[in-house]
């Protein structure tokens, strides 16, 4: 075993040796977010005549970051300057705005460098340690353990690891698994926390054509942000930026895609593809409708209201509709037909190997089972435990953690914890009665009126009166009071007359069943899951791709149109069709869906209309992608992904090139509109400086 340095990165050598010879079977020619180590590069050579060397994805790599906590970006200056989409900063502009300072809508300029505006709690990290550990792992786990036993000697080696990597680094090292346990490994992270705002176009030029538009080709949208990370006071000086495209991207041009996309589930059994269709994402759908309609009554009572909620509205819009497209994109025939039949040929060559047919033959008919149990739980689950929980979320969820500290403090972490609870921020009662009161409507919708818990919870009196008096009198965001109660224990909790917290109280015992029940079904879940994919990895080995994890990965891709509505969608929008579509709507249509800014209005006649503005690739994406650099095979920034097509969000279960595509941000219109809109041609000359 032979570890090799490379630009920084601590890699096998058998592997790097290993990736140049991959080629792929049975992937779509595009198929594909790669981990840097492992590239097809044989498959690229073949299609597009071009295979980066390890400096070319070195620099790359270097150049691209995780941008907070779910989005990426990439240094573009070499004084720091950073860049990522206007959405992905959104919930941070939001966070430094006022009643008076609208960033969101108003945009933000810094006309120099003291008026650049820091942003509190962001964070910026550049992966730059890779380090394969699977055979110190292995040689931790001595053979003949007990599958406990051997589970606890993983984990000791792995956080050991960790730790003795973190020290030597002086990286913020994480552990990283793919393929289910098949491969271990170290990724070391540079991180930033003095990161400021630099420039940010207005919400209206952003994200034209708000939700309607939203997944939607062809696109109009000029989603992009400036920021500038800043090391011991003074702006950072990168090594590795990004050049800014001379001449921009073509027709038929290869596109090559660094960032992190989110999270796929394109290895799961066709049984829990089925389970989301048939009962998840309808659940998941149901409680983002309801509570978008909280939030759109909220914010219909004053302009102040619209500017609080305007990120939780995008974000639960922008996640209702991806839920939807997952359940169309899983009743397509083809869809379907393909995916089966690629986990019909996993389990005939599964059957014909003796060690993997004992080990994992039964594990299809297994999950089938486990998704029934579930199925039986899923509603409870979903009001209480699931990501978009309308029930166990926001103060209720505080009120419970707090009980649940109280009554069994031994169960968590208690100094962090109280920390938490009573460092709590003033309520916004207006606001969290009307999401409660959805919680409650679903409960008693969901369970029916004779659920012990929706008569425990509702005592024969309507969700509205419920969550009015438990959130108007509740003392939940009162440190003292919350201080007193953890003081006082077990027996202050049993005389506290606090609505919210009686609430909590009859929640805890039943919310807790459902866990256990749910999540010893997961546990088994996983671990078939988990055998299936040992399988397939021990079969194909590195010629599949692992799922995407919120881990840096390279797609590869190219320019390409695509066909739609009888008829071909074009490579690029320009911004001559966002004036016409604009004029072709009016600023009042659809609540100003395709209103543009007054300083749009102003500089229209200074903007070329033949310059591009999106453009669509072929490059596989999926959620956590956006911010990603679009870079050009000579590694010049061509673009900034924003989005997909309505036909990509199905991308998470599978990948079709002829329908799914990437939507980016042409880098040619980001310089055109900070030249003739924004006057910033000091931050042109910084992006196009040598």
């Amino acid at each position: 075993m032979e570890w090799v340095e490379l630009g920084g990165s601590t890699v096998l050598r058998s592997i790097v040796l290993s990736s140049l010879l991959l080629f792929p079977v049975g992937l779509s020619a595009d198929e594909g977010m790669w981990p840097f180590d492992q590239l097809p590069l044989q498959q690229m050579k073949a299609k597009y005549g071009f295979t980066p060397d390890q400096a070319w994805l070195d620099h790359l790599r270097l150049a691209t970051v995780i941008f907070g906590d779910e989005g990426s970006g990439s240094f573009v200056g070499r004084d720091g300057l950073l860049l990522t989409n206007q959405h992905v900063a959104h919930a941070y502009l939001q966070q430094i705005s006022d009643r008076h300072h609208d960033l969101v809508k108003q945009g933000f300029v810094a006309l120099n460098r003291a008026q650049e505006l820091r942003i509190p709690g962001l964070e910026i990290r550049v992966l730059a340690l890779m380090k394969n550990i699977t055979m110190a792992v292995a040689q931790g786990v001595k053979p003949g353990l007990s599958s406990p036993a051997a589970d606890s000697a993983r984990s000791a080696t792995l956080e050991d690891i960790k730790r003795r990597e973190t020290a030597a680094s002086g990286l913020t090292c994480e552990l990283v698994d793919f393929h289910e346990g098949g491969e271990y490994w170290i990724y070391g992270y540079r991180t930033f926390r003095d990161v400021r705002l630099v420039m940010a176009p207005e919400y209206d030029i952003a994200a034209f054509g708000k939700e309607w538009d939203n997944f939607t080709y062809p696109r109009h949208d000029l989603d992009f942000s400036l920021f500038r990370v800043y090391e011991k006071g003074q702006p950072y000086h990168s090594e590795h930026t990004l050049t800014w495209t001379r001449t921009g991207i073509r027709n038929g041009g290869m596109t090559l895609v660094a960032g992190h996309p989110g999270r796929t589930n394109r290895l799961e059994t066709w049984a829990q593809m089925d389970f989301r269709r048939r009962v998840v994402n309808p659940l998941t759908v149901q409680t983002l409708d309801r509570k978008l309609k909280a939030l759109a009554t909220y914010a219909a009572r004053s302009e102040e209201n619209a500017r609080q909620v305007s990120a939780d509205i995008l974000e639960a819009a922008n996640f209702l509709k991806v839920y939807r497209e997952e359940i169309r994109g899983l009743e397509d025939l083809t869809t379907v037909t393909r995916i089966q039949a690629n986990e019909q040929a996993l389990r005939a060559r599964i059957e014909r190997d003796p060690q993997w047919r004992d080990h994992v033959g039964h594990s299809w008919k297994a999950l089938e089972q486990l998704f029934g149990q579930q199925q039986a739980l899923a509603r409870e689950y979903q009001l209480m435990h699931r990501a978009y929980s309308s029930l166990e979320r926001g103060p209720l969820y505080r009120a419970l953690k707090l009980v649940r500290l109280i009554r069994s403090p031994e169960g968590h972490s208690s100094a962090e914890l109280r920390i938490e609870l009573m460092a709590a921020s003033a309520l916004n009662r207006e606001l969290e009665t009307l999401l409660l009161t959805a919680g409650l409507e679903e409960t008693r919708e969901w369970l029916g009126d004779s659920h012990p818990l929706t008569q425990a919870l509702l005592r024969e009196k309507s969700p509205q009166v419920v969550a009015g008096l438990a959130i108007k009198d509740t003392r939940i965001d009162d440190p003292v009071f919350v201080k007193g109660l953890i003081e006082g224990g077990s027996k202050a909790l049993e005389q506290c007359r606090d609505p919210l917290l009686l609430l909590a109280q009859k929640l805890d015992a039943p919310s807790r069943e459902v866990e256990r029940q749910y999540e010893a079904l997961e546990a088994q879940v996983l671990e078939h899951n988990a055998r299936i994919a040992k399988a397939r990895f021990a079969l194909q080995g590195k010629n599949s791709y692992p799922e995407a994890t919120f881990t840096l990965r390279l797609s590869y891709g190219a320019v390409q149109t695509y066909p739609a509505e009888g008829t071909l969608q074009p490579p690029f929008t320009t911004f001559g069709g966002l004036f016409d579509r604009a004029d072709a709507w009016g600023p009042r249509a659809e609540a100003g869906s395709w209103a543009l800014p007054p300083r749009w209005l102003q500089r229209r006649s200074a903007i070329n209309p033949a310059i591009p503005l999106n453009f669509i690739t072929t490059n596989d994406i999926t959620g956590g992608s956006s911010g990603s650099p679009v870079v050009d095979r000579n590694g010049e920034l061509v673009g900034l992904v924003f989005d997909g097509n309505i036909q990509s969000i199905s991308g998470r279960f599978h990948y079709d090139e002829q329908q799914n595509r990437c939507i980016a941000v042409d880098a040619r219109a980001i310089r055109e509109a900070l030249t003739q809109v924004y006057d910033a041609e000091y931050l042109v000359k910084e992006l196009t400086e040598k």
